[in-house]
């Protein structure tokens, strides 16, 4: 059993507690308040972004997809060019709504196809893999903090761990639902015993009962259900008390064979996910962005088992009350064998980085260029704009 000492050493030191690490069922430490919604869903395994958006209308599509054409004849497009993966049924009401864009043909500074790697880079931010400790959603919490507000907004992921993203220096925690019993009364008294000559695992342990009760009587063993995963999200993120900030991963996109098939069922638990987040945040959505990304791509030719294989450009989306939504932001390369990044993949043109960040700038009302410094350090060129509206 941890000792007091140790069990401070390791709040200080990473930050990330949550369920696994205290052994209690639906528990969760996060700290300080905000006004504005962030939730950033990951998406492990590369999800391939000419099939969440089809580019119908380039001629080199058919060739390299052929296939795969049928499954975009009857589903909303996006100008004349863009067609929606017919899976993304609720993604595709709050484009035609106008809150939800996509970027296409965009990539992190990463430009090998490991996974690992890939999303290590993600998450961190830095200019290589494994070369940053934190990560730049947790960086996007210490410069919050120092906005003339100076609150701290509390930052939570819904996932076992603390994933790295949301790992540094600020305060940051993890909520799951778990199989174990709920704790007794008389042990739960004697942890906040424990606790209550320390003002900081004091305030922490308050914090993490108050998330614990936000969840409601929630049932569940684990975070499989999509849907629930987001209403979840979404209760965690209500009133004064609420994280700010939360981060979601969806993994099963890595689709070497028969994709076909194994992306539906991918993007169909994005879009349920999406749609209750939504949906359980109510009148607060008009203050709520959503980021979604990947790794990286895949490669843009189906290979011999109708899957894909690690690629370089792909898409992200972007979505909430405020955004200037119903269009898709691309420099598009092209899709002619001349024009494939290594003659194999949608080459990106748009660094994933400068999305990311100029998404985040215009949201808090932050300067674009100091967002971008601090949460993507190293990177040259100027954050994009014209994600909200006015």
């Amino acid at each position: 059993m941890l000792t007091l000492l140790n069990r401070r050493t390791l709040i200080a030191g990473s930050l990330a507690l949550g369920v696994g690490t205290l052994a209690l069922p639906r528990i969760a430490l996060a700290q300080a308040s905000g006004t504005r919604n962030l939730l950033f869903v990951l998406l492990r395994g590369a999800a391939d972004g000419m099939a969440m958006l089809a580019p119908v209308g380039d001629p080199g599509f058919e060739a390299l997809r052929g296939a795969t054409l049928a499954d975009y004849e009857n589903t909303p497009r996006i100008s004349s060019f863009f067609a929606l993966h017919p899976a993304f049924v609720e993604i595709g009401k709050a484009t035609q709504a106008g809150e939800a864009l996509f970027i296409h043909a965009a990539a992190t500074a990463y430009r090998e196809r490991s996974h690992f790697d890939g999303q290590n880079l993600l998450e961190t931010g830095g200019t290589a893999p494994y070369a940053s400790k934190d990560g730049w959603l947790n960086r996007l919490v210490g410069l919050l903090a120092e906005s003339p507000r100076g609150e701290v907004p509390r930052a939570l992921a819904l996932a076992q761990q603390v994933p790295l993203a949301l790992r540094g220096e600020a305060p940051v925690s993890s909520y799951a639902p778990s199989a174990l019993p709920d704790p007794s009364a008389d042990f739960m008294a004697r942890v906040a015993a424990l606790y209550e000559g320390d003002a900081e695992l004091a305030g922490l342990w308050s914090r993490a009962l108050e998330t614990r009760a936000m969840a409601g009587n929630d049932k569940r063993n684990s975070l499989r259900d999509a849907g629930a995963n987001g209403a979840l999200v979404a209760s965690l993120m209500q009133g004064p008390q609420g994280a700010r900030i939360a981060m979601v991963e969806l993994g099963g996109w890595d689709t070497h064979a028969n994709q076909r098939g194994a992306f539906a069922r991918s993007a169909r638990q994005l879009d349920a996910l999406l749609a209750a987040y939504k949906a359980g945040m109510g009148e607060q959505w008009a203050q709520t962005l959503v980021l979604v990304a990947t790794e990286f791509g895949r490669t843009a030719k189906l290979n011999g088992t109708n899957g894909t294989d690690h690629g370089t450009g792909g898409a992200a989306l972007v979505l909430g009350g405020g955004v200037r939504g119903g269009r898709v932001l691309a420099d598009w390369p092209g899709l002619a064998e001349s024009r494939l990044y290594e003659g194999r993949d949608l080459a990106p043109t748009m660094a994933l980085e400068s999305v990311l960040a100029g998404a985040v700038a215009e949201h808090f009302g932050l300067d674009p260029a100091a967002t971008l410094a601090r949460l993507f350090p190293g990177r040259k060129g100027k954050p994009l704009s014209g994600f909200m509206r006015a």
